[in-house]
């Protein structure tokens, strides 16, 4: 059921609706709808212990917080490779977040870009790439280490599986749209690989994402990912739109976006974390998810400085570019 934090902001939503409608019954109605359909409609999250047990892994890997490499730490290696896989196990690593596409003749593969051309030799979108197309290009093409991982082709999304459950690796899937694709996919690897259901967890910036991945299995552990002002302004805080009307129809829609995710969203989707941008979390932001269920996992953090804050302060999870030295931030 809702917390009563939460149900406080279902009386908010009353008031407010009752300010705009002048009429109890039309706002009362308004707000018991809302209320059912998330009674109804929700998905329960996965017992905490599972949750735990992929978030908070335990052994000899995982002294201190639990430390996650950014596309396998694409600073260290090239992002979203077998190679980056290995090397972000070698480098102590507890887990990798990995991006999941699709190819032209629908194979799940790893690549974060909807083309080509940011990490390899060749151009065009991913999905109108055929798998052996995609196998011909070179995945270290631009990375600053091309020449120590020469030869690095885009694996698939169950090699790179096999790759991180040799290596005792929690995995962290980033699925950006194609929600059904992807559970359909993700689900046929939770059922030939048993050991992803307490090793690995799915997240997205796209709550429909969530929701189907739970539909269609509510055994995976799941995650919302989230940066307040995310429609308005890029990482950096640039605006996206150049009119004002526009960034301030933008800004309204972020304000309802951010109440959605922290009041109805993560318990419609019953998600067992939510991943928000370093920025934004305090210790105040980890209790309140906290009293939630909801572990904090915080990105992309990539100085030695924000790391030991994150060992020593907060005692969270985090996802990181380089597990060997400081670099560029990443948004």
């Amino acid at each position: 059921m809702l917390q009563i934090g939460d149900e406080m902001y279902l009386s908010a939503v009353f008031v407010l609706l009752l300010f705009g409608t002048r009429s109890a019954i039309g706002a009362s109605s308004v707000t018991a709808s809302l209320y059912v359909f998330i009674v109804m409609f929700r998905f329960p999250p996965v017992p905490a212990t599972q949750a735990s047990q992929v978030l908070r892994p335990t052994g000899p890997v995982s002294a201190g917080v639990p430390v996650v490499a950014h596309r396998g730490g694409g600073h260290d290696a090239p992002e979203n490779t077998i190679a980056a896989i290995r090397e972000a196990s070698r480098n102590g690593a507890t887990g990798v977040e990995l991006d999941l596409g699709f190819t032209a003749d629908g194979v799940a593969v790893l690549m974060h870009d909807e083309t080509v051309e940011r990490t390899t030799n060749g151009t065009g979108a991913v999905g109108t790439l055929g798998l052996a197309d995609l196998r011909a290009l070179d995945a270290t093409a631009k990375h600053r280490l091309r020449e120590k991982f020469k030869g690095e082709r885009v694996p698939t999304l169950q090699e790179a599986v096999e790759e991180c459950i040799k290596h005792q690796l929690t995995i962290f899937f980033d699925v950006k749209d194609q929600p059904d694709k992807a559970a359909a996919a993700l689900g046929d690897l939770y059922q030939k690989y048993p050991v992803l259901y307490n090793s690995s967890i799915v997240c997205s910036f796209e709550p429909k994402v969530i929701y189907k991945m739970r539909q269609a299995d509510p055994g995976v552990v799941t995650a919302l990912t989230h940066r307040p002002w995310s429609l308005s302004r890029y990482g950096d805080g640039t605006p996206r739109s150049l009119t004002s009307w526009m960034h301030c129809w933008l800004s309204v829609l972020d304000l309802l976006l951010d109440w959605a995710h922290h009041h109805m969203l993560w318990n419609l989707c019953g998600i067992s974390a939510i991943f928000m941008q370093k920025d934004f979390i305090s210790l105040d932001y980890i209790q309140y998810w906290a009293e939630r269920g909801v572990e904090v996992v915080g990105w992309t953090v990539n100085t030695a400085v924000e790391k030991q804050y994150y060992q020593d302060v907060l005692k969270i999870s985090y996802i990181t570019d380089s597990l060997r030295e400081d670099c560029e931030p990443h948004y």
